[in-house]
């Protein structure tokens, strides 16, 4: 196969793998806390070509390689929704939840209370404090959420705030080894430990919508496809090429 040929097809392998990292982002334009992903691409040289006769300058050629793919961790627009219950993280902290694989970790801060009184996210998981999952009671109200994650409640009738937890945030020396596992959940990848996040603060009333810009989202999409179809044009062209030549090879006369 040609050079040509190959080219085109290691560039439409690589189209295919950023439209569904694109996609991805799309679909969660509106997820609370989304962190989008981003694609890594570099030149990747080879020399396919073995007669004598080409110099080494033209020995190699440029194929492109997607490196890896990456989160982007940047703050997403925080939207005010006056919900007792909703936190909005200041901070790279990420919110600690038990899963029935372990502990996973988010920055959704949407959360409710379920009908044993723990205080989970939107998926029904429960949030951990630092002693373990944070519980109400029938009689609380007027629960409030200090910036340190302090978690207080006015019990019953009385007058004096009673203390139902703390939320535990945890950070991460190298965040980009966290694994995405849907829900909007990550776990932690191989060799990465959570540590406790003093930094990190907390907004009552808030929540930290996704960092996805679906304008520039869009527009990605509109130039992967664009120079896919156009690399689809390059490639038949190049086959009809080969089809005329090899037609033509065959009426010369013997």
């Amino acid at each position: 196969m040609e050079n040509t040929l190959l080219i085109g097809l290691s560039r439409q392998m690589i189209l295919d793998r950023h439209i569904d990292v694109v996609a991805n982002n799309v679909a969660n334009v509106n997820t609370t806390g989304f962190k989008a992903d981003r694609s890594l691409f570099e030149e990747y040289l080879r020399s396919p070509a073995r007669e004598d006769n080409f110099v080494r300058a033209d020995r190699a050629v440029s194929f492109v390689q997607d490196r890896a793919t990456f989160h982007d961790f940047s703050a997403g627009p925080s939207e005010q929704t006056k919900n007792p219950l909703d936190v909005a993280i200041d901070g790279r902290g990420f919110l600690v939840v038990q899963t029935s694989a372990g502990e996973r970790y988010t920055r959704d801060g949407g959360l409710q209370i379920n009908n044993q009184g723990q205080l989970v996210t939107a998926g029904g998981l429960p949030v951990m404090g630092t002693s373990g999952p944070i519980v109400f009671q029938p009689t609380d109200k007027n629960v409030n959420i200090a910036p340190d994650g302090s978690v207080t409640v006015m019990e019953g009738s009385g007058r004096t705030d009673s203390v139902r937890g703390k939320l535990r945030l945890v950070a991460f020396a190298d965040a980009q080894k966290l694994v995405k596992e849907g829900g909007n959940l990550y776990s932690a990848g191989q060799g990465v430990t959570a540590e406790p996040d003093a930094t990190s603060r907390l907004r009552q009333g808030f929540i930290e919508k996704s960092n996805v810009n679906s304008v520039l989202e869009m527009s990605r999409m509109i130039e992967i496809t664009r120079a896919y179809t156009q690399i689809s044009a390059l490639l038949q062209q190049q086959h009809d090429l080969h089809r005329t030549a090899i037609e033509k090879l065959a009426d010369v006369p013997a």
